[in-house]
């Protein structure tokens, strides 16, 4: 007898302690349970830190092209975590489009609430998708309203073809050429402007692309009420031009539409890597 009862308390006490151990929670996907999360974008240039028109100091790309960045922005939208379990959260859409300048560094965090819980995977698309790209533009506010900045420099959205610029780069390399394929103006410029969502009322190219970010390695997301939980990332511009597809800024200064620019949408898929996650 005293040794079943000495079974019971030892279970409930084990019970007891599992219980109370905030590492463990199960997310409860309710509104009063949601908790402050963030996804930070910090741009790097390879093994440098990310500086625009640092004149004095160019980058190289792989091809011994010297540059150097006069505009770097980007879209980040439909955020979703996975949790231990294999659960999924999907941030509400009207919350989740961001984005990130490299003249901002506080425009570099992407602050959602997500329900408290343990979150190995996150993964978010780059590019504005192509339900919101339809919709009234009374439903596209804030950082999506078309006729934010200035359309010349820095806007994200074609007038001319209704649709937003997903990826945003701009500088300088005397790599290019000042003919009419190259920069005619003699400043040497280079610019890509990655958009197009698949077509509205005809198919085009669709350069939206998803990122999926494995989290075990360098830390899980344990997002909890009283702390704010933040997963770092290092987001590599380099791989632009040194990626999947790597090419030469001399070849291909200036890319807003046709095939090459999916060559550089899957490019910068490859940007972001997990360096460690704040709980």
């Amino acid at each position: 007898m005293k040794r079943t009862i000495l079974y019971f308390v030892t279970m409930i006490t084990l019970a007891l302690g599992a219980c109370s151990k905030k590492d463990d929670v199960a997310p409860d996907f309710k509104e009063e349970n949601l908790a402050p999360f963030s996804i930070e974008f910090d741009n790097i240039v390879g093994d440098r830190t990310f500086s625009l028109n640092n004149t004095g100091s160019p980058y190289t790309n792989a091809a011994g092209e010297k540059f150097t960045i006069s505009r770097l922005q980007y879209f980040i939208s439909n955020i979703k975590l996975t949790t231990v379990s294999g659960q999924t959260y999907t941030v509400p859409q009207d919350s989740s489009y961001f984005m990130i300048r490299g003249d901002d560094r506080a425009s570099r965090f992407t602050k959602v609430k997500v329900p408290e819980g343990d979150y190995t995977k996150v993964s978010f698309v780059i590019g504005v998708d192509s339900l919101r790209s339809t919709m009234p533009v009374d439903k596209r506010k804030g950082v999506l309203d078309p006729a934010a900045g200035d359309h010349q420099t820095d806007g994200m959205y074609w007038g001319w073809n209704s649709g937003y610029i997903f990826l945003k780069f701009e500088g300088n390399s005397p790599v290019v050429s000042d003919d009419a394929n190259g920069d005619p103006t003699g400043k040497k410029q280079f610019k890509y402007h990655i958009g197009f969502f698949g077509g509205y009322s005809a198919p085009t190219i669709n350069n939206i692309k998803t990122v999926t970010i494995d989290l075990n390695a360098a830390g899980i997301a344990k997002v909890r009420k009283n702390r704010q939980s933040n997963v770092h990332l290092f987001v590599d511009i380099m791989k632009v031009f040194n990626g999947k597809n790597s090419f030469k800024i001399a070849e291909n200064p200036n890319v807003m539409f046709g095939a090459f620019s999916s060559l550089i949408a899957e490019n910068y898929t490859a940007m972001f890597t997990h360096d460690h996650t704040e709980n």
